[in-house]
């Protein structure tokens, strides 16, 4: 069976300290519940989740769904926020993890990157150095998610297909926000090298597709 690989690139600097992150834990669950329950998506997706802040942190590595234990991410009192590095171990994990395409055998679908922050990159010469790079590795979809006042689409769209803005960092609002990356998820797979665009889901109210 090809697998179909999701990473989960999360923000947890300083600022995503309290009702934030455990906002995102409550998505994560979410998430995770609602792609065991689509058979297809219990076959197939693999799922990794990279935290960063002062630096970047492999929380879970390439993981199958029916074996992922679902983690308690935390965050630090204080600190930056390190995308560009967060870029650079996606890039080391990508290369060390995804199944290429043999003469014997077919490689994984192409891999979706889904990206949330609340700020802009604090290493911003860094993830402007490794946006090209990680967008040709050849994902399916690089979705990004810029939540809070404080955040804007313009820091992801270098690196992102399709940037979406979260007003309100609840539990209600990422919940409706992993409901909708699970349902861009199980919207189809698509080979590595396909130049075909993948089409999203219409999402929910709370969130509003700028990119």
């Amino acid at each position: 069976m090809r697998r179909l690989p999701v990473y989960l690139l999360l923000d947890t600097s300083g600022s995503m300290r309290g009702e934030p992150i455990e906002a995102v834990n409550t998505g994560i669950r979410v998430m995770v519940s609602a792609l065991r329950q689509d058979p297809h998506a219990l076959e197939t997706v693999c799922v990794s989740i990279i935290t960063f802040d002062a630096d970047a942190n492999v929380v879970v590595p390439l993981t199958a769904l029916d074996e992922l234990q679902v983690p308690q991410i935390s965050t630090p009192q204080s600190g930056p926020t390190h995308l560009g590095r967060a870029l650079e171990t996606l890039g080391t994990r990508i290369r060390q993890e995804i199944r290429r395409s043999t003469s014997d055998q077919k490689g994984d679908w192409a891999p979706y990157l889904f990206v949330m922050t609340d700020g802009k990159p604090s290493d911003l010469m860094v993830f402007e150095e490794q946006c090209p790079k990680i967008r040709s590795i050849g994902f399916a979809s690089i979705i990004g998610c810029v939540a809070g006042p404080k955040a804007r689409k313009e820091d992801l769209a270098p690196l992102c297909d399709h940037v979406v803005a979260l007003d309100t960092m609840d539990s209600a609002g990422f919940s409706s926000l992993f409901k909708w990356v699970t349902a861009a998820i199980s919207g189809g797979n698509r080979s590595m090298g396909a130049t075909a665009t993948v089409s999203l889901p219409p999402p929910p109210p709370e969130i509003q597709i700028v990119v």
